[in-house]
């Protein structure tokens, strides 16, 4: 059975649970306490040297870290991989995006007020610059959802599931999500599929 190490606050550990649940796989969830820097402590960095969560453990000594190579690996041969060799690719195109311009902002920010992070100069420097960034990454989704059901193809995908992760708490940033609705339908949507959970619920998969 896979063992997740996870967060429940961490949209990017959400992403393989929300996977690992609608692939009805079970696994085992390790609740860790980031906030008391728990996954920089010697034992964890021997599974991760990089000290961050999601890590999915396929077997005892195995290891794999980063929710959207995680998400590629639990979606190979499955509906939520696309079998075209273009829309493959599309996919890893917005898992791209979600990593390089859409969760630096977005989820930096939330996690910054959520977690009450002390806001250094730096950080109120960088808010309004993280807030605009944050903004037009939604933008592109807008525009890209705009007459289209799911991001890659006619199918609900991993591109939809790690886009989703941040996007539907950008509220709890202070992102506003009224002047997208385009999002907002998808949202709906994604919120709509089989074996759906919340990023809130502590009961799946959980052993500590």
């Amino acid at each position: 059975m896979y063992r997740l190490h996870d967060n429940i606050t961490s949209g990017n550990a959400y992403k393989v649970r929300l996977l690992l649940s609608q692939l009805c796989i079970p696994f085992e969830r390790i609740e860790y306490d980031i906030d008391r820097n728990e996954t920089r402590e010697p034992e964890f960095l021997q599974k991760n040297p990089n000290g961050r969560i999601p890590l999915l453990e396929l077997a005892p000594g195995r290891f794999l870290a980063e929710s959207n190579a995680i998400l590629c690996y639990l979606a190979e041969d499955t509906h939520f991989l696309p079998a075209d060799r273009l829309q493959r690719a599309q996919a890893m195109q917005w898992l791209f995006f979600e990593q390089y311009n859409h969760e630096p902002n977005i989820a930096t920010v939330r996690y910054w007020i959520t977690h009450k992070i002390e806001m250094t100069d730096f950080r109120r420097q960088a808010m309004p610059v993280k807030r605009a960034d944050g903004i037009a990454a939604l933008g592109v989704m807008e525009q890209h959802l705009a007459g289209r059901e799911w991001f890659v193809g006619t199918a609900y995908s991993i591109a939809d599931i790690a886009l989703y992760a941040y996007t539907h708490v950008a509220d709890q940033g202070g992102f506003d999500l009224v002047p997208f609705p385009s999002i907002r339908r998808w949202l709906n949507r994604v919120a709509a599929e089989p074996n759906h959970v919340a990023i809130s619920d502590t009961t799946v998969g959980a052993i500590r």
